[in-house]
């Protein structure tokens, strides 16, 4: 099975870069038919090993090719291509929740007529907008302006072309507008539990608003709601020299080892009502931040790793990060590549479940009280496994990550607990929210003033430009022999 997937993974990833054409997958399927019917002539005219050989490979090429077929199925040209470069105008329906900039607001709507023409065709257009007048989600909006095809660019430190038009694609958005002049039509037009979910959402950082000042109010609301406000790009800078951008990004780069703070603040109960509370822990807060399809698949890689802990069952979970993992890929194979969501949280997923216990026992000496031991483990595994992607993605290395990590994710489950009742009494009464308000305060400057002290080293980040991703690639195959020299000595010793 672990060859089937990587051999899906690896068609997937494949196609993602070169495109042979439709007869290309089909052509690897039909080798690897024949490759299957000649194993299974392997008890009259071959060698039993050769017969192996011929079921391997065959597993191998049916599997790449399948990878290569689901990409090419879901690459389809991009509609309304005659309207591109022209003056438009266009309605939609806003469908995801605006994502609030220091300059401007971004929106993702979904067309549905130009030209005062339906069209039949699912296609979505990014809109960079003015902040005012806001927008919601739901919103159903006439917009008129220029119908852009976004393009590539390259980074202006790394030099690296980052393949805009791809990540893009992966949501489904072919077009973008910038300014356009935007009209509301009407509200109410999106789903109406993603609505409800939404509503709730901005009802409790409103009044999280209320109680706090900034920027600890846009930071709660972003530790424990998902909220799109922006902390300003000094602060998020700061964020990712000291390697903590994790706590407010929905990459699900640390949802894990929230939920299992969340089980260790239930510690004293029994083992698998700590589990309960840790899942139901992780469902909730996918739901708050409105079930968004990056934080459903961080909260699917989170509850794989409470199961894995649970049960001891490596084999098991194995199976079932195989499966979760070609199940989301099935749906979207555009993540594999270029969703930085989804690669973060699937290193960080076998970092926690294959690394971590075994750093276990070099850490004796640290106490388990508060689980102190196991954050540090869960911190160094996660920030082991991610390292090589975000080195290639982004070029910076932070020196100071591990004791930052440790020193501020200890208090991130407190600091969800008091934001979350700050919001919550807040709207029942601004007086009531007060206490809570002041001690959700005093955890954020705290964790603030962490991040600029380590911030203010000179060493506390490097950047390496023009990282190789041969040079990622080699330090996972690393990971994984020294991985699988661990699981062979443990098997020694039982």
């Amino acid at each position: 099975m672990l060859v089937s997937f990587i051999a899906f993974a690896g068609g997937i990833a494949f196609r993602s870069f070169f495109d042979f054409g439709i007869y290309f997958p089909v052509f690897l399927l039909f080798l690897g038919l024949i490759l299957f019917i000649l194993y299974f002539l392997q008890h009259t005219n071959i060698l039993e090993n050769v017969g192996m050989l011929f079921l391997f490979a065959g597993i191998t090429l049916v599997s790449f090719g399948l990878g290569v077929l689901r990409y090419d199925i879901s690459d389809i040209a991009p509609p309304l291509a005659e309207y591109a470069g022209r003056n438009i105008e266009i309605a939609g329906v806003i469908v995801d929740e605006p994502d609030v900039r220091e300059t401007h607001t971004k929106l993702t709507l979904k067309i549905e007529k130009v030209n005062e023409t339906n069209i039949s065709q699912s296609v979505k257009a990014l809109l960079v907008a003015e902040q005012y007048p806001q927008f919601k989600y739901g919103d159903k909006v006439g917009v008129r302006g220029e119908l852009q095809i976004p393009k590539n660019f390259s980074g202006s430190d790394s030099g690296r072309v980052f393949d805009y038009v791809s990540w893009l694609k992966k949501d489904g958005i072919y077009y973008q507008m910038f300014y356009p002049k935007i009209e509301l039509v009407g509200h109410g037009n999106g789903n109406k539990i993603k609505s409800a979910l939404f509503s709730i959402k901005h009802a409790l950082t409103d009044s999280i608003s209320r109680a706090i000042p900034e920027p600890h109010a846009s930071l709660v609301g972003g530790i424990v709601f998902g909220a799109k406000h922006s902390l300003g790009e000094e602060l998020l800078d700061a964020f990712r020299a000291t390697g903590i951008i994790h706590i407010v990004v929905l990459s699900g780069y640390n949802v894990t080892i929230v939920a299992e703070w969340i089980g260790k603040v239930a510690s004293f109960a029994p083992r698998y009502f700590a589990l309960s509370l840790s899942s139901l822990g992780i469902v909730g807060f996918a739901l708050m931040t409105g079930a968004g399809a990056t934080i459903v698949r961080a909260s699917i890689m989170a509850l794989l790793v409470l199961f894995a802990r649970a049960t001891g069952r490596v084999y098991e979970i194995t199976i079932a990060l195989m499966i979760a993992a070609t199940a989301m890929l099935i749906h979207n194979p555009h993540i594999l590549i270029f969703d930085a969501s989804f690669q973060l949280s699937f290193m960080a997923t076998v970092g926690l479940i294959y690394l971590a216990p075994h750093l276990q026992k070099y850490f004796s000496f640290i106490t388990e009280r508060l689980g102190l031991r196991d954050v540090l483990t869960a911190t160094i595994a996660t920030q082991l496994f991610v390292l090589p992607l975000l080195l290639y993605m982004t070029g910076q290395l932070s020196i100071v990550s591990v004791p930052v990590n440790m020193l501020i994710l200890a208090f991130i489950p407190f600091t969800m607990l008091f934001g979350f009742l700050t919001g919550v009494l807040g709207v029942i009464s601004f007086l009531l929210s007060l206490p809570f308000a002041w001690v959700t305060y005093a955890l954020l400057s705290y964790e603030l003033t962490v991040v600029d002290i380590f911030n203010s080293l000179p060493f506390a980040s490097v950047t390496i430009k023009n990282f190789p991703f041969a040079a990622a690639l080699f330090l996972y195959a690393l990971y994984g022999v020294t991985l699988f020299y661990f699981f062979g000595r443990v098997k020694m010793q039982k």
